[in-house]
């Protein structure tokens, strides 16, 4: 619940997590209240990109950066048609927008979006608690929402919430109608890509490299994949667990049963290690941000990567792997902490990567990852 208020800067807020601790601040962007889990993001840079990105559903982020705002808001960069995050947690937000491609401020399109966020509060020591607790419940409240409420009622609010845990959400962010993003330049390819919570620039990353993409809902079958007669398929990022999702795991096995050349990122290489048998777990406090340091074990080279995941796969670094689909292999690591950040096929053409290698926001180290999906489809098609 959220009510738009002028002069939310100067109202009251305070932020409460499940396990009790209590962090008081000003509001920022929307003024009411507002649930979610609590994450945060360790990008200096890309908030609007963070936003915009429907991973991010349900989500509170904490930006661990002291200073946001500064560059402000624009209608080219959003990743999608609207804020995703359910809550916003700022140390020091920006009093001026400055930026030639600012359109208007940070806080008026939060509250624009009805967005709760908070600032004015220590998000260092705030982040220091989820690294050593763990990602857990949260609750903003200001305005009507905190007014004469007892903390222990607003704690109790928070512990009401569900769990990110168990949480099935890649159909509530993806799109209810099939569209297509025509290829720039000549057409090479088609792709059908399995929205999970696609972010804009990722179909355009492709379609920079002469391929079509037929971008369809997360809800899409083997049947309508085959439709569209692709040469490659391709499963996106999203948000949730990916325990949850059972219906794109048999869709990609069935991808997999035909050996159409296949990639995934994010919640795409969760599915893909489901779809080979492996497990997925809960991180304690996940990766989010675009300075996390990957290793491609397939050329050694070392990748400063974005990331936004807080579940991946259970699979062995140390050996081969047999799966119903022939040998894989993890392909990429985190080198913070030895996650597993990509898997492949030996024996067919199918990988995928647990980050963001279109680079929004990011660096562009990974932007290579795309270019070896069209050598796989090349591959195939000679």
């Amino acid at each position: 619940m959220t009510t738009s208020t002028r002069g939310a800067a100067k109202t009251p807020a305070v932020l409460v997590l499940e396990d009790g601790r209590i962090f008081r601040g000003r509001a920022y962007g929307a003024v009411g209240e507002t649930f979610g889990e609590a994450v945060f993001s360790t990008g200096m840079t890309g908030y609007q990109e963070t936003l915009t990105d429907p991973s991010y559903h349900r989500q509170v982020v904490v930006m661990t950066a002291p200073h946001v705002g500064n560059t402000g808001v624009n209608d080219e960069d959003p990743e999608s048609g609207r804020i995703w995050v359910s809550g916003y947690v700022v140390r020091d937000p920006a009093r001026v927008s400055s930026n030639w491609r600012a359109q208007r401020s940070l806080d008026e399109e939060l509250e624009r979006q009805g967005v709760v966020g908070i600032s004015g509060i220590d998000t260092r020591a705030l982040t220091r608690h989820l690294r050593e607790r763990g990602a857990m419940r949260v609750g903003i409240f200001s305005g009507e929402a905190w007014n004469g409420v007892r903390d222990e009622a607003l704690l109790a609010k928070v512990q009401e919430q569900p769990q990110m845990k168990g949480a099935n959400l890649s159909a509530e962010v993806a799109t209810k109608e099939a569209y297509v993003v025509p290829a720039i330049g000549t057409k090479k390819f088609t792709v059908a890509a399995v929205d999970l919570g696609i972010k804009g620039m990722t179909p355009h990353r492709m379609a920079e490299r002469g391929i079509e993409v037929h971008v369809l809902p997360a809800t899409a079958t083997a049947e309508d994949i085959y439709a569209v007669n692709p040469d490659g398929v391709f499963f996106s990022n999203g948000p949730g667990d990916p325990a949850t999702a059972d219906g794109p795991v048999s869709v990609m096995q069935a991808v997999l049963e035909r050996k159409t050349p296949l990639f995934g990122i994010c919640f795409g290489n969760q599915i893909l290690g489901r779809a080979l048998g492996f497990g997925t777990y809960k991180l304690k406090y996940g990766h989010r941000g675009i300075n996390q340091p990957v290793q491609d074990r397939t050329t050694g080279k070392v990748e400063v990567t974005a990331h936004n995941h807080g579940f991946a796969v259970d699979a062995p670094l140390d050996k081969v792997s047999d799966t119903p689909y022939g040998r894989a292999e993890v392909s990429h690591v985190c080198l913070n902490d030895q996650v597993v950040e990509g898997l492949q096929l030996l024996d067919q053409p199918a990988f995928s990567v647990q980050y963001h290698p279109e680079a929004a926001a990011g660096p562009h180290d990974a932007a290579y990852l795309f270019d070896r999906f069209v050598s796989l489809m090349e591959a195939e098609r000679a």
